[in-house]
């Protein structure tokens, strides 16, 4: 798919980068900071998909959008919330709020109506909590893990830990973060720290969920009647 960048920070447009580029299943045509600038690629390339900043100079993004009587898809980054109902009257695709992560990015662009053959992008990009994959930020660098190897995860403080079955990895996204985004089907909150993939479940005992590879995790007290309703019966 080929999308377009409008946006007049540059730290932003360096994000966009990145996140498109370690996706991999978009094509970057163009980066544009001003939206005239990108109205003659519009008019001369096929053009799937546009990154589109809110407040740009010389004319904003809104009003840029109102003018296009055919555009393509949409997602508006900005930094601001004031204009997200007026957005979605719009039919965007998705409403952004910087600063954004690499999951959040997928999120959207897993809502995107995809064009020609997609039969691989659709597996890897199957929208929120049912991705196959997720990218754990680390550093610098965004890991791929497939959530069928997560064990458990469990808040520490200010991050995250993701346990699988040789390592674990520190993630900046909180536990509610990651209890929204992952499948309720295989995933559970069962502790205001713990979320268990269920699918691990070796055995239960009293107040502790023994899971694969000696790993074991509490049952708090306020999870207890969920997870005896769906476990216990």
């Amino acid at each position: 798919m080929n999308c377009i960048i409008i946006e007049d920070q540059l730290p932003a447009q360096r994000i966009l980068k990145k996140y498109i580029e370690d996706l991999g299943s978009l094509n970057l045509v163009g980066t544009f900071t001003d939206a005239l600038e990108a109205m003659q690629i519009l008019n001369s390339e096929e053009i799937d998909l546009i990154f589109l900043d809110i407040h740009l100079p010389k004319l904003s993004g809104i009003d840029f959008l109102k003018t296009l009587t055919n555009p393509p898809q949409v997602i508006l980054t900005t930094a601001f919330q004031d204009y997200a109902l007026e957005s979605y009257d719009l039919n965007v695709v998705d409403y952004l709020l910087k600063p954004f992560s690499f999951q959040r990015f997928i999120k959207a662009i897993s809502k995107v109506k995809k064009t020609g053959d997609t039969t691989k992008a659709k597996s890897e990009l199957e929208q929120g909590d049912s991705f196959n994959e997720v990218y754990i930020k680390s550093g610098y660098d965004h890991i791929r893990v497939k959530t069928g190897d997560i064990i458990y995860i469990v808040s520490d403080s200010d991050y995250t830990e993701i346990h699988l079955k040789d390592k674990k990895l520190l993630s900046s996204e909180s536990l509610r973060y990651w209890e929204e985004y992952l499948s309720k089907e295989k995933f559970m909150r069962i502790h205001k720290s713990y979320i268990i993939n269920t699918c691990k479940i070796v055995k239960v005992s009293s107040n502790q969920v023994f899971l694969e590879d000696n790993k074991a995790a509490p049952i708090g007290r306020a999870f207890k009647n969920s997870f005896t309703e769906r476990f216990m019966k």
